[in-house]
């Protein structure tokens, strides 16, 4: 599992202009079946993406997220190997 924390480098304000975009980039990772969760930080300060598949591509769609693209975040990408989940979420296991 992958864990994507973003980081705003710019006020709240700026990402609220590409928010509708990066929403629409979020789908499109549930879509591909590699996000399985995802939220904002609290205090907004950014958000985190729980995801699976190939950290690879992973990486590479995180690049295409516009709030990189127009530089209002920055991600870190942590990968965890987990040994033990909470009944039924085994699916983060793997």
């Amino acid at each position: 599992m992958l864990i994507l924390s973003l980081v705003y480098k710019k006020s709240s304000q700026e990402a609220d202009k590409a928010m509708e975009a990066h929403i629409a980039w979020v789908a499109e990772g549930y879509d591909k079946g590699w996000f399985l969760a995802s939220g904002r930080k609290q205090p907004r300060t950014g958000g985190v993406i729980l995801a699976k598949g190939p950290r690879d591509a992973i990486e590479a769609f995180v690049a295409s997220d516009p709030f990189m693209l127009e530089g209002i975040a920055d991600y870190e990408i942590t990968e965890v190997h987990l040994s033990r989940t909470a009944e039924g979420l085994e699916v983060l296991k793997g």
